[in-house]
């Protein structure tokens, strides 16, 4: 019998807190994944110095979790909620600087533009991801948030953490999971929008490929926001892009916005190394029963319309939504799901 989110639940909302309360009533419990007969997850406490005061706590709640009947294995890590830093003076989404030609990223062997013909598919999770997956396999690895409006890779990727900038011009980007990673949402305080023009995207853009001291990287990943404007033709035309990775789930809505993307990749001249079924199946956690929600293979026979290679599949997924949400991406772990990415990560590096 395997343990449910429920059982495990229900076990940690006994363990209480010194300073009273109990770890699921607190709601200090994040980032809870069972799978199979393993637990992994986070108590997050809110500072520091109460972090250093739940060793005990962290023991209690490890040994009822093992106690619940179905558990083999728990892996429990304790970590403090850290407080917003003030950002850096970096003076970001001025008017991009005039260049001829196509310009290389320093120390980058290979610039590949991940994209899609519209939101949702989950394009900034399969980068997220796809990084953390290629990392794992030994690669110097790194990841610009290019989706300036909407940007999610922190939350993703588990960085609160603003990047250093020792002159207020050269920004050292933090790293997470072996990722290093840059994004416009480090440098927001809160919930700010980004209120900008075309010509301040593309200056915006610019400046995270060259300000960024990146170091050697065999891999940038650049998770590019939806469709097909101003940030896309910047990049494409203004840099060395190695090829770029078409993301859609396999309904026929969005293969048509998907089908866009591969124009575009083709009319800015960029080679497009592969395309990604995301949410390709959604198995039930409880039953085991497999539903194509979105429909079956749909990406699949569209890259083979096109000629394209395919890169694989990749499911819809609780674990996954779990885990972007806690700051863990899912390729970090040994799940199937995990498996999954890793699979894909060895058909990219084939492609390179």
């Amino acid at each position: 019998m395997e343990p449910t989110r429920d059982a495990i639940l229900a076990a940690l909302d006994t363990v209480a807190l010194p300073d009273g309360g109990t770890l699921v009533a607190r709601d200090l419990v994040r980032a809870l994944v069972v799978d199979g007969q393993s637990v992994r997850f986070v108590i997050e406490t809110p500072s520091a110095e109460i972090a250093k005061s739940y060793g005990a706590v962290r023991n209690e709640a490890e040994r009822v979790v093992t106690a619940v009947p179905g558990v083999q294995s728990v892996a429990v890590a304790l970590t403090a909620h850290s407080a917003p830093k003030p950002a850096p003076n970096l003076k970001i989404g001025r008017h991009p600087t005039p260049q001829e030609g196509r310009q290389t990223v320093p120390g980058v062997t290979s610039l590949i533009a991940i994209g899609s013909g519209k939101g949702g598919v989950g394009k900034s999770t399969v980068s997220a991801n796809l990084a953390v997956a290629l990392a794992r396999q030994g690669l110097r690895v790194g990841l610009l948030d290019a989706d300036i409006y909407g940007p999610s890779q922190p939350k993703m990727m588990g960085v609160d953490k603003r990047p250093a900038s020792p002159d207020g011009k050269r920004i050292i980007p933090p790293e997470a999971h072996g990722v290093r990673m840059i994004s416009i949402g480090l440098m927001l305080k809160g919930d700010d929008a980004v209120i900008w023009r075309g010509p301040m995207l593309m200056g915006a853009l610019q400046q995270l490929l060259t300000q960024v001291e990146w170091g050697r990287l065999d891999v940038l990943l650049v998770d590019m926001p939806p469709g097909t404007g101003d940030i896309q033709l910047t990049l494409c035309t203004k840099f060395n892009v190695r090829g770029a990775i078409v993301v859609s789930t396999p309904q026929d809505v969005a293969l048509l916005d998907a089908r866009k993307a591969l124009r575009a990749f083709e009319t800015l001249k960029t080679p497009v190394l592969g395309l990604i079924e995301n949410m390709s199946t959604f198995i039930c956690p409880q039953c085991g029963h497999e539903e194509h929600i979105f429909g079956d293979g749909g990406v699949r026979r569209e890259a083979q319309k096109q000629g394209l290679p395919f890169l694989g599949e990749l499911p819809l997924s609780l674990e996954v939504r779990l885990a972007g949400d806690g700051g863990v991406p899912v390729a970090a772990t040994d799940s199937p799901v995990a498996q999954a990415y890793s699979r894909i990560a060895e058909q990219v590096v084939a492609a390179l």
